[in-house]
């Protein structure tokens, strides 16, 4: 085994030399990293799940007002998408384990503040509490990418779903015990609405713990040894600046493209789905009607992310990209259009979830696939913050759309979003099948084979 040590970046503090694993000790290394990042998502996503259930009951509670109640998740996204680029810093610099780590406790750390605001009852102190509190989710979503860093680039697409996936057990455990979480902390001067963010702070700091342990030798490092080992270079710590990672995308047509899909499918399913309790609701449906149509929008979204991650590394990146658009665009016309069938609805967000699943594997996987070693954990980083702070936009418009045009122009709004999307997709197919046409031509077939990013 051949040490290889990166005296660029290494701290004084502690020595992230690695070594390069043998064929053998790489396939073991691959399964324990999933194992690793498999439970950690796991209780990433119960921690989230359980207490932005009541997020919003809670700060109606402290504001005072049904008006202000969506800030709490406002802020929540804002602070996944602000804190991403230090996290991901963090990771170029010093590793996966490092950066999820310190998501996991800042997570916890909000968590214990929105326990404190919801005793004080200040408000702004619990906009402050869930913005930190949002790092939970940073974490959550960069823990695909720590599964592609191992992964052998023609798997990389079941990898990253295999983890997403694994949100799915969280996700959907989270919103049952939100009402046991608050009756734990009757008695104690704490409302029962902050009960769940008592119980997620002890979850994200489980978290932190299992990573810092047992995600070693960290899966990013280990990587950038065996590219450095295998002579594909590993750069210096400017490749792995943001920085350079803004300079790497408007240097590749993939990478572009992957980040158009990340942002576009992630915008799109934010600005549906946050509107489309408000439009059931409008249409007669009750709680419980609504509460089984968000769940088949979450099953859609977590649940088949394995078949999307199959698909893109059996048909290539790009067919599950126009498969995601076609779903996404689907899904819109058939939200848009229920006009109160409850049935037709139900489908569409199931569709809308279907469609984001497949439009974050492929566009995840491939995004990957396009940018050198040196410069990925930043350039992922970028991606998660475009990503959130699309989104972000797009669910605050999306209530100023349906109040003053409709729902259906939301979604018919919604789908015009994909049309750059498929565009880009469709140019790369047109780009790359042309070129290997030139290289048949040629007689140099190999130029360009057949692989993941096709």
């Amino acid at each position: 085994m051949t040490d290889i040590r990166d005296s660029a970046d290494a701290p004084d503090s502690e020595d992230i030399s690695q070594e390069v694993p043998g064929a053998g000790d790489l396939a073991a290394l691959r399964r324990r990293t999933q194992a690793v990042l498999i439970v950690s998502q796991i209780l990433g996503g119960l921690g989230v799940s359980t207490a932005v259930a009541l997020a919003a009951v809670l700060a109606k509670d402290i504001g005072g007002s049904e008006a202000v109640a969506g800030l709490a998740s406002t802020s929540s996204v804002i602070g996944t998408a602000v804190l991403s680029l230090p996290f991901a810093s963090l990771m170029a610099a010093r590793g996966r384990r490092a950066g999820l780590t310190l998501a996991y406790v800042v997570a916890a750390v909000g968590g214990a503040v929105v326990v404190g605001a919801a005793a004080l009852e200040n408000f702004p102190l619990l906009l402050i509490g869930m913005a930190a509190f949002g790092a939970g989710n940073s974490a959550n979503l960069q823990a695909r990418f720590a599964a592609a860093d191992l992964a052998e680039p023609v798997r990389r697409g079941r990898a990253i779903s295999t983890v997403v996936w694994a949100t799915t057990v969280g996700a959907v455990l989270g919103p049952n015990i939100a009402a046991p979480a608050g009756e734990s902390v009757s008695g104690l001067g704490i409302p029962a609405t902050a009960g769940p963010f008592v119980w997620g702070t002890g979850v994200f700091l489980v978290s932190a713990l299992l990573v810092h342990l047992l995600l070693r030798p960290d899966p990013l490092l280990t990587a950038r040894a065996l590219a450095e080992a295998e002579g594909e270079g590993g750069g210096g710590a400017g490749d792995r600046s943001l920085r350079a990672a803004l300079a790497t995308v408007a240097a590749s047509a993939r990478a572009r493209l992957a980040l158009v899909t990340i942002a576009g499918s992630h915008t799109v399913m934010v600005s549906v789905m946050v509107m489309t309790p408000v439009d059931l609701g409008g249409h007669g449906a009750d709680i419980e009607l609504i509460g089984l149509v968000i769940s088949g929008h979450i099953a859609g979204m977590y649940a088949f992310s394995p078949v999307m991650g199959w698909l893109a590394d059996r048909l290539g990146r790009l067919s599950v990209i126009l498969l995601g658009v076609a779903l996404l665009a689907v899904a819109t016309a058939l939200a848009g259009t229920a006009d109160g069938h409850h049935a037709q609805s139900a489908a569409g967000l199931f569709l809308l979830g279907l469609g984001w699943s497949a439009g974050l594997v492929s566009g995840s996987a491939l995004l990957t696939d396009s940018v050198p070693q040196p410069a990925r954990a930043a350039v992922q980083g970028l991606s998660d913050l475009i990503m959130n702070a699309a989104a972000g936009a797009g669910g605050a418009l999306s209530g100023l759309v349906v109040s003053g045009a409709g729902y259906g122009w939301l979604n018919a709004g919604a789908a015009a979003l994909l049309v750059p999307v498929a565009a880009l997709a469709l140019l790369s197919l047109t780009r790359r099948d042309r070129g290997r046409g030139q290289g048949r031509n040629r007689g140099r077939d190999q130029a360009l084979p057949e692989g993941p990013n096709g």
